[in-house]
């Protein structure tokens, strides 16, 4: 991983929790917080005014919820490369699907280990999406597993079969070097052809193929 300092912004209601992540974020080197907001309003301000690599989401806030202001800060180009991770309280949170669709790269348990939540932040900070814990696969398959009727099988009509391939495997949460043993061939091309994907389909990273796998009908809760 590169050695660049990473910026991060802590978005959260509660103070206390909000001054728990920040004092953790302080505690890393390599890591620099540039702002807290308690509001969906004040993160989306902050994002443009910092230009963070990564934001640290809650859900339910005031003004404007993480939802929304995840949708705001990744539709916007100038923001292309933060990345937003959303932190809830409940395993099994109503709005985790909605918040892969409006361009969420990863969501984590606010209990998380602490070590954990800062792997996490590496991970999104260096374009990856979070999406291999078995959390986030029980997550996934819980929410995103909702047909959205504007996806259709035209969606994928960009794909070769091979990339149709590699899309079901990135669904069902494997690593580029899992689908390269599945699929018999190199890392190094599993690689490619994910990245030919994620163009073909204009996502903006892992965690949206995911939400493309589920939507389209390529992946249903349960595969493996």
């Amino acid at each position: 991983m590169t050695e660049r300092t990473i910026r991060v912004v802590v978005a959260d209601d509660q103070a206390l929790v909000r001054s728990g992540f920040a004092a953790l974020i302080k505690s890393e080197p390599h890591l620099d917080l540039v702002g807290e907001a308690a509001t969906g309003s004040e993160a989306v301000d902050l994002a443009f005014a910092t230009r963070p690599h990564v934001i640290l989401m809650d859900i339910r806030m005031p003004e404007m919820d993480g939802i929304e202001a995840t949708r705001r800060i990744t539709s916007d180009a100038r923001l292309d490369e933060t990345r937003v991770l959303i932190l809830t309280t409940f395993d099994l949170d109503q709005y985790v699907y909605d918040a892969l669709r409006a361009g969420a790269s990863g969501f984590l348990l606010k209990d998380t280990a602490p070590q954990q939540l800062l792997d996490a932040i590496l991970i999104l900070a260096e374009g990856d999406a979070l999406i291999a814990p078995t959390i986030t696969r029980r997550l996934i398959k819980e929410f995103v597993a909702r047909p959205d009727p504007e996806t259709q099988e035209h969606v994928l009509a960009p794909l070769t079969p091979r990339e149709r391939d590699v899309l079901t495997e990135v669904g069902q949460g494997h690593t580029n070097a899992e689908i390269a043993e599945r699929l018999f061939i190199s890392p190094l091309t599993a690689k490619t052809h994910v990245s030919r994907v994620l163009a073909k389909l204009r996502a903006r990273d892992r965690a949206q193929l995911v939400v493309i796998a589920y939507e389209t009908g390529l992946v249903t809760p349960g595969t493996k």
